[in-house]
C-alpha cells in the first residue's frame, strides 16, 4: 500500500487508497520526534511506500537547531552571511534585530583563489591550500561544510577540487554549484548554508524513520510539489523547507480543476500557522522565499504564511491591544481545550463561539473541554470589560485580519482582483473562517473539500517525482537560436541526473522557463519557454509592474529546466463515514447575540443538495461555520460551494 503522511505543527495527517477510495486518519503530533506519530498512524497497515510531507527541517531552522557547520568562501568574503544585503524588512523600525546566525563567524574560512565575473581563473586553488584547510577543520568540531566561492557558478572546478579533498573529514558537504548553481552571491552563499545547516537533521530524521519502517521505500516532498528519494532529501536538506504546505497547494489545484475551477485562492488554515497562494491557470513558483531572514533561492510554491492557526495564542500587549499569534501552543500542550495547556487561543475562543462542538473533535476520539477555555478566555475578557463571548469574538476577529492581510497580499498587490477567484478552504481551522474571510475579501465562491482536514496529504499523495535544474546564462533576448543550443544541453544533463538518481529519463516531461529583465534591472520575472516569450515577459511586466519599455533592451539571466514525472496514483473517489452523528440544534454567538443552527452531518449530505446558513456542518477532521446569508451546495465528491445569497 501507498501512503501519504503530512507531519504539521500539531496534527499528522495521513491519506491512502483502498479500492480506489480514499481513507484518512489524524493524530496529534509529537513535535520532539515526528516519526512516533506516523508509527501510530501506519501501526497495522503493510505500506510499500510512504510519501511524507515533513517539517523536521523548518522548526530545525527556526529553533536554530540545525548542524555545527563551516562555511567556506573565497578570502576576503568570510563576512557575506553576516552582511547580507542593504534592504530592510522594516524600513523604520528602529529596534530591528537581524535574525540569529546559523554559522559562527570563527567557523567562516577564507579559500585562496579567485575567479572574476566572466569564469575566468585570476588566483588559482593550490594543493597547499585545500591541505591547509583540510588539516584546519579536521581540529574544529563541526558536523558540516558549506563551499561557496565566488563566481563558482560560472567556472565550478575550484569546487569540486576543494569537495574532492573534503570528503576524507567524512563530513556532509554542501557545494553551490551543486545547490544553486546562479549569480547573487549572497543568495547562494545563503542557500548554501541552509542546506549544509539542514542536512544533518534531515539525515538522521530519515534515518531514524528507515529504522522503524524497514520495509517501507521512503519519499520526500520538495518545496516545489514533487517528491524525491529520502537520500536526496538527507543531502539537499533545504527543499524540503515548504514540503507540507507545498503539498496543500497542489492538492488544492488538482480538486478545483476536477471542479472547473481554474483561478483559485488556497486558504490553508491548520494547527500553527495559515498558508495562503493564488493560482491564475497553474501553480506559481519563486525564487525569492525568505526563511527567518535568510534568503532561500531555490524553486518553491510561491506560498505566504502568517503565524495564525488554530494554536495561535491571544494576548493583550503593552499598549493595552489584543493580539493573535504568532506564538502557537502547538500539539504540546496545545490549546487550553485539549486538557494541558492554560493560555486562550483561536480554537478556544471557536469552541466558546459555539462553532467546535466538543464531541464532534476528531470523530468524538477526543474531547474538548469547553470549561478550560472558558478559563482561560476569562483574564482577557476582564481586562477588556467585555463579556466572555464578546472577547472570543474579538479574538476570532483579529485572526481574520491577520489572514485577510495574507490573502491581499497574493492578490491585490500583485495586481489580482479577488472578486475574481474562488477561496478554496482546507486545513482543519479553514472552514471556520472562511465565510467572514469571502466577505470582507468580496470572493463570490467558496469551496471545501470534505477532506478538507487532511487535504496536504492528499495533495503528497497525487504529487509527481520532480527535479528542477537552472544555469545562468546572460543573454539578449533576441539570441533564440543560442537559447535552443543552451535547452539541449541543460536537458542532457538533467536527464543524466536522474538517471543517476536511479529514474527512467524517459518518463519525464520536461517544461522550461527563462529569467528575464530589462537590461540594468535588479530583478527577474520568469516565464514560460514559449514561441513569442517575449510578449510573454512584456505582457507579465504590465501586470506586475503596469508598464512596458517597448524600446529598451531585454536580457535572459539564468534558463530553467523542470523534469516531472508521471504521478503514482490518478484516479480516486470518496465514500461517506459509516458514523453519523444526529442531526440537532446548536447555538452560536456572533455580532447580534446567541443564534440558533442546525448540526448536519457532512456525511448525510449528497451531491446536489442546497440550503442556506447558518449551520454547523461536522466531519471527523474538520468543522464548516456557514454564516447567515450564505447558500450552500454539495457538488462533485461532497464539495461545499458557498456564496452569499443575492
Amino acid at each position: 500500500m501507498r501512503i501519504a503522511i503530512d507531519t504539521g505543527g500539531t496534527f499528522t495527517d495521513a491519506i491512502y487508497l483502498e479500492g480506489g477510495v480514499l481513507k484518512t486518519n489524524k493524530f496529534f503530533s509529537t513535535p520532539p520526534d515526528p516519526s512516533l506519530a506516523i508509527l501510530e498512524i501506519t501501526s497495522g497497515i503493510e505500506i510499500t511506500s510512504l510519501i511524507h510531507g515533513s517539517t523536521v527541517g523548518t522548526n530545525a531552522f527556526l529553533e536554530r537547531k540545525g548542524a555545527k557547520i563551516a562555511f567556506l568562501t573565497t578570502a576576503g568574503f568570510e563576512d557575506i552571511l553576516f552582511i547580507g544585503r542593504q534592504t530592510r524588512a522594516h524600513l523604520y523600525d528602529l529596534s530591528v534585530e537581524k535574525p540569529s546566525p546559523i554559522v559562527r563567524p570563527e567557523n567562516c574560512l577564507g579559500v585562496r583563489e579567485r575567479i572574476d565575473a566572466r569564469g575566468n581563473v585570476i588566483t588559482a586553488l593550490s594543493q597547499i591550500e585545500t591541505k591547509r584547510l583540510f588539516e584546519h577543520l579536521k581540529k574544529k568540531e563541526i558536523e558540516a561544510i558549506a563551499v561557496c566561492l565566488l563566481h563558482a557558478y560560472l567556472y565550478p572546478h575550484h569546487e569540486r577540487l576543494l569537495k574532492s579533498a573534503l570528503l576524507k573529514l567524512g563530513h556532509p558537504l554542501s557545494i553551490s554549484s551543486e545547490i544553486l548553481p546562479e549569480f547573487r552571491e549572497y543568495e547562494r552563499a545563503s542557500t548554501t548554508a541552509i542546506n549544509a545547516y539542514l542536512s544533518p537533521v534531515m539525515s538522521r530524521y530519515l534515518n531514524r524513520l528507515k529504522q522503524r519502517l524497514p520495509q517501507t521505500t521512503i519519499y520526500i516532498q520538495q518545496s516545489n510539489g514533487g517528491w524525491f528519494k529520502a537520500k536526496e532529501a538527507a543531502r539537499l536538506a533545504a527543499h524540503t523547507v515548504l514540503s507540507g504546505p507545498a503539498g496543500g497547494v497542489s492538492g488544492a489545484f488538482m480538486w478545483a480543476q476536477d471542479l472547473g475551477e481554474k483561478r483559485i485562492i488556497t486558504f490553508d488554515m491548520g494547527g500553527t500557522s495559515t498558508d495562503v497562494c493564488l493560482i491564475d491557470g497553474r501553480i506559481p513558483f519563486t525564487k525569492e522565499y525568505v526563511l527567518d531572514g535568510f534568503p532561500l533561492s531555490i524553486p518553491v510554491i510561491d506560498i505566504h504564511t502568517v503565524g495564525a492557526g488554530g494554536g495561535s495564542i491571544a494576548y493583550i500587549d503593552m499598549g493595552g491591544a489584543l493580539k493573535v499569534g504568532p506564538e502557537s501552543a502547538g500539539a504540546d500542550p496545545g490549546p487550553a481545550c485539549y486538557g494541558k495547556g492554560e493560555k486562550p487561543t483561536v480554537t478556544d475562543a471557536n469552541l466558546v463561539l459555539g462553532r467546535i462542538l466538543p464531541d464532534c473533535f476528531l470523530g468524538g476520539r477526543f474531547r474538548l473541554q469547553k470549561d478550560r477555555s472558558q478559563k482561560a478566555i476569562f483574564p482577557l475578557a476582564q481586562r477588556m470589560q467585555l463579556s466572555l463571548e464578546e472577547a472570543a469574538l474579538g479574538i476570532i476577529k483579529v485572526a481574520n485580519v491577520n489572514m485577510i492581510r495574507a490573502l491581499r497580499k497574493v492578490s491585490l498587490e500583485r495586481g489580482y482582483n479577488p472578486k475574481e477567484f474562488s477561496l478554496f478552504c482546507f486545513g482543519g481551522a479553514g472552514g471556520l473562517h472562511a465565510c467572514s474571510l469571502a466577505k470582507e475579501l468580496g470572493v463570490k465562491r467558496i469551496l471545501i473539500p470534505k477532506l478538507a482536514g487532511g487535504l496536504s496529504a492528499f495533495g503528497l499523495l497525487f504529487a509527481p517525482p520532480l527535479k528542477d535544474f537552472s544555469r545562468t546564462i546572460w543573454l539578449k533576448a533576441q539570441e533564440k537560436e543560442r537559447l535552443f543550443e543552451i535547452q539541449e544541453q541543460l536537458k542532457k544533463e538533467a536527464l543524466l541526473n536522474m538517471k543517476k538518481m536511479g529514474f527512467r529519463p524517459q518518463e519525464f516531461q520536461e517544461e522550461c522557463f527563462l529569467d528575464m529583465r530589462y537590461q540594468g534591472q535588479g530583478y527577474e520575472l520568469s516565464i514560460p519557454f514559449c514561441e513569442d516569450y517575449i510578449s510573454a515577459f512584456e505582457e507579465m511586466h504590465r501586470r506586475q509592474f503596469g508598464y512596458t519599455c517597448p524600446d529598451f533592451p531585454i536580457e535572459i539571466v539564468i534558463m530553467r529546466l523542470r523534469l516531472k514525472g508521471r504521478p503514482p496514483e490518478d484516479k480516486w473517489t470518496i465514500t461517506k463515514e459509516n458514523n453519523h452523528i444526529p442531526l440537532e440544534i446548536t447555538k452560536v454567538f456572533t455580532e447580534q447575540g446567541w443564534i440558533e443552527a442546525p448540526v448536519i452531518d457532512w456525511n448525510h449530505l449528497h451531491v446536489g443538495d442546497k440550503f442556506k446558513g447558518p449551520a454547523v456542518i461536522v466531519e471527523p477532521f474538520t468543522t464548516v461555520w456557514i454564516e447567515p446569508l450564505f447558500r450552500a451546495e454539495v457538488e462533485e465528491n461532497y464539495t461545499l460551494s458557498l456564496a452569499l445569497s443575492a
